[in-house]
């Protein structure tokens, strides 16, 4: 795909730039408002598959106003804005101007990519988007998680933290991450040990859905980590481990 990436920060600007590469894209890179490609509006925006808009650029006009004149314009390329801002109301500005997405920094570059795929894919009429690892499937457009061909049945908090895992499968996350992804940083608990009371319960709906399998590792003392592959005795011993966690866990439940 051919990217447009209006951002002011070299630094920043270079991390999407290298990740979008990485995986096989084009990307052009403006600075400013004032350097913003005028082409896209004569040419109804064709020379661009998606747009990646920070909102605070140099000057008086701003990436809210890049994303109103491109819409106003008619032109229907898809915008995901990228902003170190993670107050719902910007959130709800950028969305409501015609955005497509809204990303937090500091981001992932697997969740940027998963992101960017996932907009192009919708815009563009493809199928759904399914992560499938080992029984377990993962829809991100119905937010459903299915094992061995049947949902399981999770709150709003279990499936944000399924979905966090699988978009950065592999990495460890902190309990940090889970309660930025969960809140937004709106009324989140002071105290992060509920990020293990929702990660206990996760783990028990899918194990028993999975013949005492769940795929999620706790890495002592980081956080915890989404498997795709785990060997009968390496999981055995995990779950031994575990079994305090999950009591901690409980624990927590029953004095809240």
């Amino acid at each position: 795909m051919r990217i447009l990436l209006i951002e002011d920060d070299q630094v920043s600007a270079r991390t999407v730039v290298n990740a979008l590469t990485s995986d096989g894209h084009f990307c052009d890179v403006v600075t400013s408002a004032q350097d913003y490609n005028n082409n896209m509006v004569s040419s109804g925006g064709d020379c661009y598959d998606l747009v990646i808009l920070d909102i605070h650029l140099p000057g008086d006009i701003d990436g809210y106003d890049i994303l109103l004149r491109l819409r106003s314009a008619k032109i229907k390329v898809p915008v995901l804005i990228l902003s170190c801002i993670s107050a719902a109301n910007h959130k709800a500005k950028g969305l409501g101007y015609g955005a497509d997405d809204y990303l937090t920094k500091p981001f992932h570059k697997s969740e940027l990519l998963a992101r960017i795929k996932a907009i192009v894919r919708r815009t563009k009429g493809h199928p759904e988007s399914v992560i499938k690892i080992g029984n377990m499937n993962i829809n991100f457009d119905h937010r459903i998680v299915e094992v061995k061909g049947k949902t399981v049945h999770l709150t709003n908090k279990e499936y944000s933290m399924i979905e966090l895992l699988a978009l950065r499968k592999g990495a460890v996350l902190t309990k940090e991450m889970f309660l930025n992804h969960l809140y937004n940083g709106l009324d989140e608990p002071s105290d992060n040990k509920i990020v293990d009371v929702f990660m206990c319960k996760l783990r028990k709906k899918l194990e028993s859905a999975n013949d005492g399998i769940s795929h999620i590792e706790t890495v002592w003392g980081r956080g915890y980590v989404l498997k795709e592959y785990v060997d009968d005795e390496e999981y055995s011993s995990v779950n031994i481990s575990e079994s305090s966690s999950d009591y901690q866990a409980e624990q927590v439940k029953d004095s809240a």
